[in-house]
């Protein structure tokens, strides 16, 4: 699934990594525990997530974890946005919640982990 469809189903707005629109990935994983995100060994993650910190970021460039969807209509901030610029990593804001997303994900094809 390619990222610009990820934001067309989610209801989602690129905040940042806009280069990333026609990037693939093949997997979704969702969830607030930053710890379980350091467990994931597959390539082409899609994380979402409503944890709205540098914490997030930083896990996600361990994990290497290109792309971020924030939840819930959580607010990004600037420096959230300037840390993933630095990383090349591209975050998706939705008002929706992680439920719905992996939901409206998972019906149009993005597969799971687990």
């Amino acid at each position: 699934m390619k990222i610009n469809e990820v934001v067309d189903t989610i209801s989602g707005k690129i905040l940042c990594g806009e280069n990333h629109t026609n990037m693939n990935v093949e997997f979704g994983f969702a969830s607030d525990m930053m710890s379980d995100v350091l467990t994931l060994l597959e390539d082409d993650i899609l994380l979402i997530t409503g944890l709205a910190n540098a914490q997030a970021i930083r896990t996600a460039v361990m994990s290497d974890v290109k792309n971020i969807v924030i939840a819930r209509g959580k607010v990004v901030t600037d420096d959230m946005i300037e840390l993933a610029n630095d990383s090349d990593i591209s975050i998706i804001a939705s008002p929706f919640s992680l439920y719905k997303i992996s939901g409206l994900l998972y019906n149009q094809g993005l597969k799971a982990i687990y």
